[in-house]
């Protein structure tokens, strides 16, 4: 089920490109090319423009956020009573992992947090985390040096929430921002390659 999820990933990055000026200025630009400044008048701490959402509705379609609402619903049941430990390289069961997920069945497994910035839209985001330097052997079930685990990143196109000024002194005014569009790289997954330099 990953698979499909990556190709939608390709997918709405290529047409997200495509209206990303689009996102950032807004019917209401003060210039070409420049971000219209809100006032906590116009826009509440922690919300953006309405417009900008809208346009950015795809955002749920990405496995980046479409995996926030249940990873914190794991979260909520499991972690909180066991909070995850650091970095750790399974050993592999085969008889374990036959109904698992495919992040757990890889030989490259990963983990998924919850990253969340009060300046980004969408402020939540779901990002994966090698379990393993190495990878595991398909053999022995264990962690092996002969191969490397290395995440994969994807293109997401977001809003980023940055103060500015309402006059032309440039000094920024308190509790006003304007939202610039930028692409971030997004780990969402794991895979094994061959190291770079042969031990």
């Amino acid at each position: 089920m990953l698979l499909p999820g990556l190709l939608l990933l390709l997918w709405l990055s290529a047409g997200l490109a495509h209206h990303g000026s689009a996102l950032w200025r807004g019917p209401h630009s003060h210039t070409h090319g420049t971000p219209r400044c809100y006032s906590a008048e116009e826009l509440p701490l922690g919300q953006a423009p309405t417009h900008l959402l809208a346009r950015a509705a795809k955002w749920e379609q990405t496995l980046p956020v479409a995996l926030v609402s249940s990873l914190e619903a794991v979260g909520r049941r499991r972690w909180q009573e066991r909070p995850p430990a650091g970095t750790q390289c399974p050993v592999l069961q085969p008889e374990e992992v036959l109904e698992a997920d495919i992040h757990q069945r890889s030989i490259s497994p990963w983990r998924y947090r919850v990253d969340t910035d009060e300046n980004r839209y969408p402020q939540k985001l779901a990002v994966a985390e090698c379990l393993c330097r190495g990878c595991i052997s398909a053999r022995t079930g264990r962690e092996t040096a002969a191969l490397n685990s290395v995440p994969l990143h994807q293109s997401l196109l977001v809003l980023r929430r940055r103060p500015c000024s309402l006059d032309a002194s440039g000094v920024p005014t308190p509790g006003a921002f304007a939202f610039h569009a930028e692409y971030i790289r997004v780990p969402i997954g794991c895979t094994c390659v061959l190291p770079r330099v042969v031990r």
